[in-house]
């Protein structure tokens, strides 16, 4: 009977629940439980189970740059980087509340590292991330608006929770990608979060669009409301 129990399970993709039933069946311990319990028990390893793989699957398909949690940040390098501040980030709160979060700071400090690590800390509370260099998601929505694909893609960005947008400002933006990043950002404005970093320090931000009023509303819905960390000193990599 309990192979048969176990059969049905698999067959229904109860995988978790068919998990816990038999391992219980092997330490012998199912005599141990009431049915109440029983059944509490194997719903409990279903959700869990279900949960683990949501949280996989959203880290999966978020595609961040690096491998990075909250709790293996380096505080102790001197980079202006304020403990209290990301630990606060870790409940989530600002993607419930749709507010942005800006990062700053030269080559090597650490940006892309502490944004993967919002992002990690993001799936794992059940949220849809997506990661992207910004470059070259402009570069895609470009490719996208001539192949009749833009609106699509565009609906799919808008769908994420969180927004990442990494090194802003490598080069300048000309009239189309700084309405391409407007149209982005005004989606998700007031509504989702958004994620930015750069090398720029933020008042040189407003500079890399050409198109100086398509400029003022990206910005004036970025920064409205938005946390900031602006990260200083030298290059964590001379360290190594």
């Amino acid at each position: 009977m309990n192979q048969n129990t176990l059969e049905q399970l698999h067959a229904m993709k109860l995988f978790g629940m068919a998990n816990s039933f038999k391992a219980l069946i092997e330490s012998h311990s199912l005599e141990q439980y009431t049915h109440d319990q029983m059944v509490a028990a194997l719903v409990q390893a279903e959700w869990e189970g279900r949960e683990h793989k949501k949280i996989a699957h959203n880290i999966s398909q978020a595609k961040f740059r690096y491998t990075a949690s909250i709790e293996e940040i380096d505080y102790t390098y001197p980079r202006n980087l304020d403990k209290n501040q990301m630990l606060r980030f870790t409940d989530c709160s600002y993607i419930k509340n749709a507010e942005n979060i800006l990062v700053s700071g030269a080559t090597g400090v650490g940006k892309s590292y502490i944004i993967s690590a919002l992002g990690y800390q993001a799936c794992i509370m059940g949220y849809k991330v997506g990661y992207y260099n910004l470059q070259k998601l402009l570069t895609a929505l470009r490719i996208a608006k001539a192949d009749g694909s833009y609106l699509k893609t565009l609906s799919r960005i808008e769908k994420q929770d969180l927004l990442i947008l990494d090194d802003y400002g490598l080069q300048p933006l000309d009239n189309n990608a700084c309405i391409n990043l407007l149209e982005l950002i005004e989606d998700r404005y007031g509504r989702r979060a958004t994620i930015m970093s750069s090398q720029l320090p933020f008042d040189k931000w407003y500079d890399i669009c050409t198109a100086k009023t398509i400029a003022d509303a990206i910005f004036d819905r970025l920064i409205n409301g938005s946390h900031k960390i602006q990260l200083k000193g030298e290059s964590m990599r001379k360290k190594r």
